[in-house]
């Protein structure tokens, strides 16, 4: 058999963990006939087809999936190896790769991260906006950011942010058109703007706490999105009563734009955390991160 080409078989991990070839291609940046011609020469090396290809996606073989299981363990030892070896340097550098939320993004991680980049220019972050839970050892993140109350057991955790609350808010107009709620019940009878959690698959039953009383109510309108700055414009343009984080909408609340419904009515939630894997290394350029991001309230 002839020598193995390491950039095949890292190559062909990347295709199987996009299930794309375009996907793939994209991520490391060749054109995706390079890509196609690499992994066909791999399987003509070994013998064996490793992906099975349709029109719509792209799949491991049972030989496919058995060499990924072999080899992704492996690569990961050898970039941990690797990334120690550049830690060795005088400055800290690196790749870190973080899965959040656009909130988390917009109101803790970016203003946090923004002066930390400028002073260690030779720290890459990929960051990555998604609502759902991810896996982020199988994924290939180095971490992720979530409240508090998400957090497996199994992780290390760092507070990077304080508590928060979400607060029913609507424009003067809506209210002036259907009338201001005076309990969470109420909501059913209004016209409210739905979130979906993707990982969950279904509409986020909005909850609501006071003197001990919780509640959740599942409420019903013409729009729903699964980003809470689209539900903002979405309220502050009449479509509805809106369920957002409080920090993002203070200055349409000051500005007018919106009037807070339910105020003593809205409960604060566990705060953002970053959290990762016990047995990752904590290399420089993740040290400098997690520093940077620390809560310190």
């Amino acid at each position: 058999m002839e020598k193995t080409d390491f950039n095949q078989l890292t190559w062909f991990r990347i295709v199987a963990e996009e299930r794309s070839f375009t996907k793939a291609a994209a991520r490391i940046g060749v054109a995706q006939s390079t890509l196609s011609y690499a992994i066909k020469q791999l399987e003509t090396r070994m013998g064996i087809r490793l992906l099975t290809r349709t029109t719509r996606n792209v799949a491991t073989t049972p030989a496919g999936e058995r060499l990924l299981q072999t080899i992704t363990p492996r690569m990961a030892e050898i970039e941990e190896e690797i990334a120690a070896l550049t830690a060795l340097r005088d400055k800290p550098s690196g790749s870190i790769r973080l899965t959040l939320s656009d909130h988390a993004l917009e109101s803790v991680v970016w203003p946090k991260l923004k002066p930390v980049l400028r002073e260690y220019p030779d720290i890459n972050v990929e960051l990555i906006l998604d609502s759902t839970f991810r896996n982020i050892v199988d994924e290939g993140f180095d971490a992720g950011v979530r409240l508090g109350e998400s957090v497996e057991k199994d992780m290390i955790a760092v507070r990077i942010g304080p508590d928060w609350r979400l607060v029913a808010v609507a424009s003067p107009d809506y209210l002036a058109r259907h009338g201001m709620p005076e309990h969470p019940q109420d909501l059913v009878k209004h016209v409210c703007i739905n979130m979906r959690h993707e990982t969950a698959g279904g509409l986020y039953a909005w909850e609501f706490e006071k003197g001990g009383q919780e509640l959740r109510v599942r409420v019903n309108g013409q729009l729903t999105f699964n980003n809470s700055y689209a539900m903002i414009d979405a309220a502050v343009n009449g479509y509805g009563i809106a369920y957002v984080p409080e920090n993002i909408v203070e200055r349409h609340i000051a500005l007018g734009e919106l009037v807070q419904v339910l105020g003593d009515w809205s409960p604060f939630f566990d705060g953002y955390f970053l959290y990762y894997p016990s047995r990752r290394q904590n290399l420089p350029a993740f040290k400098v991160i997690i520093g940077a991001l620390r809560h310190r309230g």
